[in-house]
């Protein structure tokens, strides 16, 4: 950020590539050529004295691979250096305490993907309205979607440029992620008005001002049913597959088309997120949401053999409804997209949100007997409503009276409010 009010801004921008066989096959070299240069890194690692592990032995190292085995040399020398510079960081996070030890990575369960580090190699063109073109290097001129402006011709320069890009293969095929840089002014403060957020399974998203955002299945019922056929499929074809028998030719098949149409439901789920929280970012000016401990709302409750759990199999279904519905991601995107259009997002305790009465600000049991409802049992109060938009209020006044979880010292402490809004503000 500069004293003229501008700031950099870096994010990412991923665009569907549409490959021929014959670059797909030159991509798939590499991505297979990267996996096993990490995997003879960490075997390099493991064989050399802890004095001789040092950064320019690796490189020494992984140029000496480039020559002597031929199917490595199809990775561009600065993919082969990435993959060198990932590996040296991923054993700083291990001794940062922020990730566990890099291990070696298998052909079926590791991402294919080829780091190109320097964003010039990419010579990005914009063809038409539908698509641009890139150069990878080894592969060569190739189409993918455009969807986004990118910063390409007159409008690259110092501050706004593509900086790199990584080729990912995922099961809808190949997509170049790109690292983008831009420099642009800083948002005014947002004028709209405060919202409380309550996140659900029924209700994926409940606004205090009564608005709901809803969502159906993410596979038409043609998809879901076609799901279902391939994976009973996939069981009948394991069952006369013995352990330690290589897989089938048609069984991998089968994998792969069950792996498209939940890569197909991922993509639908994320575009809907993204659409959603980009619409509250710029309606709302400031954005309040529960502060959830989601790992431990979705613990199994299977127990151990002396004192097995209780309702496992419906634990379970909650357990993958509540993963579906991606809280932490709702609450990730919405925290860099209001301070992008000049909000701010602020957490406030969880307990009791959905058992107190919004308004007479009461806990009386037996109001949530019935799921959809909310009826106050205080005699003073009988208020009934959603019980979603009812928590939702209840996540707006935490906040209103100030009990704002702020992190500090590595914990989240309470900030109190030196004084509190009336109950009209409401």
């Amino acid at each position: 950020m500069s004293e003229h009010g501008l700031r950099k801004r870096q994010f990412g921008h991923r665009a569907r590539l549409a490959l021929s066989p014959a670059c797909e096959l030159k991509a798939d070299a590499q991505a297979h050529a990267a996996r096993a240069m990490w995997n003879l890194l960490h075997a390099w690692w493991q064989m050399m004295p802890k004095e001789k592990r040092t950064l320019a032995n690796a490189d020494a190292a992984i140029r000496q691979a480039r020559t002597d085995i031929d199917f490595l040399a199809v990775l561009p020398a600065q993919a082969a250096q990435a993959v060198l510079k990932t590996y040296f960081q991923a054993w700083k996070n291990c001794w940062d305490g922020r990730a566990e030890a890099p291990n070696f990575k298998g052909r079926f369960r590791s991402v294919m993907s080829v780091d190109i580090p320097q964003g010039r190699d990419l010579n990005v063109v914009r063809v038409h309205r539908r698509w641009g073109m890139a150069n990878i290097p080894k592969v060569g001129r190739v189409r993918f979607r455009w969807t986004k402006d990118l910063p390409v011709g007159r409008q690259a320069n110092k501050e706004n440029r593509i900086t790199g890009a990584r080729l990912v293969k995922d099961a809808l095929g190949w997509h170049l992620a790109f690292r983008i840089q831009i420099l642009e002014a800083m948002p005014e403060p947002h004028q709209g008005p405060e919202v409380g957020i309550d996140v659900g399974v029924i209700v994926p998203i409940a606004l205090s001002d009564g608005v709901t955002k809803n969502h159906g299945g993410w596979l038409t019922p043609q998809e879901t049913s076609k799901l279902l056929r391939l994976e009973q499929r996939a069981a009948q074809r394991k069952q006369h597959h013995n352990p330690g028998e290589r897989t089938s030719r048609r069984l991998h098949h089968t994998y792969d088309q069950i792996a498209g149409l939940r890569a197909k439901a991922k993509r639908r789920a994320s575009d809907w997120r993204h659409q959603t929280t980009t619409a509250i970012a710029k309606q709302y000016g400031t954005v309040v949401v529960e502060a959830l401990t989601i790992t431990n709302m979705v613990k199994s409750a299977r127990g151990t053999v002396e004192l097995p759990g209780k309702n496992v199999a419906q634990k379970s279904g909650l357990n993958r409804s509540i993963t579906g519905e991606a809280w932490g991601r709702v609450v990730t995107m919405l925290t860099y997209k209001t301070a992008q259009y000049g909000g701010t997002l602020h957490k406030v305790p969880a307990p009791n949100t959905s058992r107190r009465c919004s308004a007479c600000g009461f806990i009386t049991p037996g109001s949530r007997e019935d799921q959809a409802t909310f009826v106050c049992k205080n005699p003073d109060c009988g208020w009934s409503g959603n019980p979603d938009h009812n928590a939702a209020r209840n996540i707006l006044h935490l906040y209103r009276m100030g009990l704002v979880l702020i992190p500090a010292a590595g914990r989240a402490v309470v900030r109190r409010a030196k004084r509190v809004k009336p109950a009209a503000a409401r």
